[in-house]
């Protein structure tokens, strides 16, 4: 796998290890998306954010 598959694995490790942490940044990169665009893709930043939470969370994709 290549240095950016790696560095993916490596941010999913530490995201299962400080979920509470990491789901600070996943609030905070959602704001910032719908602050630069007004809310236009609200609805979509939620469901990505989710995406990302259920990665990291209980119910995630297993780690390859």
């Amino acid at each position: 796998m290549g240095k950016l598959g790696d560095m993916m694995n490596k941010a999913k490790r530490m995201a299962k290890g400080h979920p509470d942490q990491a789901d600070k940044g996943v609030a905070g990169a959602e704001r910032a998306v719908d602050q630069r665009t007004g809310d236009k893709y609200d609805a979509r930043t939620d469901k990505a954010a989710d995406a990302v939470r259920r990665s990291y969370r209980d119910g995630g994709t297993p780690e390859r």
